[in-house]
């Protein structure tokens, strides 16, 4: 798949079975991610892989936010929100791992290349045949999770990345009209 192909394609992918991608595959996923813009080489990213049981710990976290936020919540729901980390083989967070008062590379900077990072991945699973989708939702916010991801105070997570193998059809990728997004000075 050549390039702009890719870049023109890529959508995300909800159903995700197994395989997830390993060995080789998950190497140049994550070497994709490392070419991210980075000025001044501070590699502002950091990621953490869920799984096989590791997802469970981290539904397990995510029961603790929600446990944490409203100590009625019934046991149904939390039953849910554990489940939450299973809809795929394969969970990368994405974290931003902002180091503050760098001369000429402000904190929104050095998100913005975490997310570069975690579109990055986006595009090496799809080039290589994977599905993934980003979530950010009320979990990449909570503080709860943050300590239990070891999220430090300047730290950011960015979101969750889940990847396996596509388990349903492409949607049709909607194309755009450009000019609804260009403001050309001529």
């Amino acid at each position: 798949m050549d390039a702009l192909t890719l870049l023109h394609q890529r959508s995300s992918m909800g159903k995700l079975g197994a395989p997830a991608p390993a060995g080789e595959s998950l190497e140049a996923i994550y070497q994709a991610a490392l070419r991210a813009p980075d000025h001044k080489e501070l590699r502002p990213w950091r990621f953490v892989e869920f799984t096989g049981e590791g997802r469970e710990r981290l539904g397990e976290l995510y029961a603790e936010a929600e446990f944490q936020a409203d100590p009625d919540v019934s046991d149904t729901v939390l039953a849910s929100v554990r489940k939450k980390p299973l809809r795929a083989p394969m969970i990368i967070a994405v974290i931003a791992r902002v180091t503050p008062d760098v001369p000429g590379v402000p904190r929104l900077e050095q998100v913005l290349s975490a997310g570069c990072a975690g579109h990055g991945i986006l595009l090496a699973a799809h080039a290589q045949g994977f599905g993934a989708m980003w979530r950010s939702g009320k979990y990449a916010f909570d503080p709860v999770v943050h300590k239990g991801l070891g999220l430090k105070d300047d730290d950011e997570l960015i979101g969750f990345l889940y990847l396996g193998t596509p388990g349903g059809r492409n949607k049709p990728v909607a194309r755009h009209d450009t000019d609804d997004f260009v403001e050309r000075w001529r």
